[in-house]
């Protein structure tokens, strides 16, 4: 709700603090006292079009602050906070000033904010109904939102809601595989074509690694083998090393078999050294023979590395992932080859998707209808009193087409008036005129106060043109929705202001030359006296003042 507002330097407001309280708060006032400025103070902070024209005279800015209380943590204003990073707690103060050369700025807790998202946030704090209407119950893109939130069926709808989401997943998969079955049937033949190029050449992986090291080895298989030779006779030919190391070891025998085998360790190492002279002559042979110099094996190697570079190159990828490569083009015709079964396989279960949508919508829809029906049985019971028993309001629910339907099912919702017996029905804020337009918003919240996210309302001239009876049930309509929501109403009717629980005068004042707008909030003499001069005019009588006692006792 409203708790507070402040103004800074707005038309004839130069400054102005205001408290608000739950209930009903009237403000009244003469004609011209400045009621709308404080509908358009309220506005700026709301999110409406700032203009400089609203900067009081010889003043460089204007300013307002309001301060909001959000109990509700179900509200969407926090899931919107949540989305643009904004810190938001029960309390939520918002402060928008703006200069003489247009430029302005918007805070919303202490973060700088846009006009635009200040407007998305304000609709989830107050509803401003009448002249200065937020188009939020006279959109017609609402209404299906708002009979569901009256109804209070949140579980179908989150069912609905499961059920779409399975049928548009079930149907973009059925989507996508038709997608790449056709593209590749468009691409069948080429795909044979390189699936029987790939399986011919055979590549495997790490294949150009091993290939690029056999052929740099054959490249140089001449001087890798006289370098083998050379080896070999080193170790076997003119100083003999392993005939050397035998004598080494006999003499070392000898000498440690006096010392009782101090030297076993230089025995050992001469006997390993044995060893190891052997297995290098016996791989010194071996490597000599394994070392090719057949130009026809280099030739082949060089033909293959060659052909493995081309296919890596014309499918776009490296040669240890061709096998990758093969392997998909298999899949694809083997998805062209039985394609069809699955495809069939997806229709089935987009069909169960759409089976279990449609049985979950039409119950939501039978539940529109139902609860269409009993708002405007409540609403229409709401308009005699109103003077508007000619009237008629009607819930129409619509079954959209196929193309339109979404996760809130495949219902069309718009509210609907009729002010005159013969008159068709149409929309609300095209049919009625200013005043009826606010008797049906009122008629409306009454019977959706409980069910709306917003805990503030204003409405503005709703007692436009009725007066005595039908004031007075205007006046009991306010004060019956203040239970619910914060109401505030401004009002030239007396029957009105006597229900308010709170009361606010709306003064104009003018010292040399200069005309300022003031708001105080009145005591109960004040307000008995404000209300018989209302019932009166300019002199206020006894007579007023007792037929505002009696207004205020009702």
């Amino acid at each position: 709700m409203l708790q507070s507002l402040s103004i800074r330097n707005v038309v004839l407001i130069d400054k102005l603090d205001l408290d608000f309280k739950s209930g009903l708060s009237v403000l009244t006032g003469e004609t011209g006292a400045g009621k709308s400025i404080l509908l358009d103070s309220l506005g700026l902070v709301l999110g409406n079009r700032a203009e400089t024209s609203l900067i009081r005279q010889g003043e460089d800015k204007l300013s307002v602050t309001a301060t909001f209380e959000v109990k509700d943590k179900n509200n969407p204003l926090f899931a919107l906070c949540e989305e643009y990073e904004l810190e938001a707690d029960e309390e939520i103060t918002i402060k928008r000033s703006l200069n003489k050369d247009g430029k302005g700025k918007i805070f919303f807790n202490d973060q700088p904010i846009s006009a635009k998202l200040l407007k998305e946030l304000g609709k989830y704090l107050v509803e401003v109904h009448g002249q200065f209407d937020n188009q939020g119950l006279l959109n017609p893109a609402n209404h299906r939102d708002v009979l569901d939130a009256y109804a209070g069926y949140k579980n179908l709808l989150a069912e609905v809601k499961e059920k779409f989401a399975n049928y548009k997943k079930a149907k973009a998969a059925r989507l996508e595989a038709e997608n790449n079955v056709a593209k590749a049937k468009s691409d069948e033949d080429a795909l044979r074509h390189w699936v029987d190029e790939l399986e011919k050449l055979n590549p495997k992986k790490g294949e150009e690694e091993s290939l690029s090291k056999k052929r740099l080895e054959m490249m140089n298989a001449e001087k890798i083998i006289e370098s083998l030779s050379y080896a070999y006779g080193a170790l076997t030919q003119g100083a003999d090393v392993q005939s050397a190391i035998r004598q080494a070891q006999s003499a070392m025998d000898k000498a440690n078999s006096l010392v009782e085998g101090k030297y076993d360790d230089i025995v050992n190492m001469l006997e390993q050294a044995l060893i190891d002279v052997n297995e290098a002559v016996n791989e010194l042979e071996e490597a000599s023979q394994s070392v090719s110099l057949n130009q026809n094996e280099l030739e082949n190697i060089e033909s293959r590395l060659f052909a493995l570079r081309g296919l890596a190159r014309k499918h776009q990828t490296t040669i240890d992932d061709l096998p990758n490569v093969l392997a998909d083009f298999k899949q694809k015709l083997a998805t062209i080859e039985l394609g069809e079964e699955g495809i069939n396989e997806l229709r089935r279960a987009e069909e169960q998707a759409k089976t279990d949508y449609i049985k979950s919508a039409t119950e939501l829809s039978s539940r529109r209808k139902a609860v269409a029906l009993q708002l405007d049985n409540q609403v229409m019971a709401e308009l005699p009193p109103l003077k508007m028993e000619k009237a008629r309001f009607v819930t129409i629910v619509e079954k959209l087409d196929e193309s339109a339907w979404n996760e809130s099912g495949f219902d069309s919702v718009y509210f609907t008036v009729a002010t005159n017996p013969n008159s068709p029905q149409g929309p609300i804020n095209k049919i009625a005129s200013g005043g009826e337009l606010a008797r049906f918003m009122l008629a409306l919240k009454v019977n959706l106060a409980q069910s709306s996210s917003v805990s503030t309302m204003i409405f503005d001239e709703v007692d436009a043109g009725v007066g005595g009876a039908t004031a007075q049930a205007v006046g009991e309509r306010l004060a019956r929705l203040a239970h619910d929501v914060q109401v505030l109403v401004v009002t030239h009717s007396p029957q009105v202001a006597s229900r308010g629980n709170h009361h606010f005068k709306v003064e104009k004042n003018t010292v040399d030359n200069v005309t300022t707008t003031k708001v105080r909030e009145l005591n109960d003499i004040e307000r008995h006296e404000e209300i018989a001069r209302m019932l009166a005019g300019e002199k206020i009588t006894d007579e007023a003042r007792a037929a505002a006692r009696v207004l205020i006792g009702a």
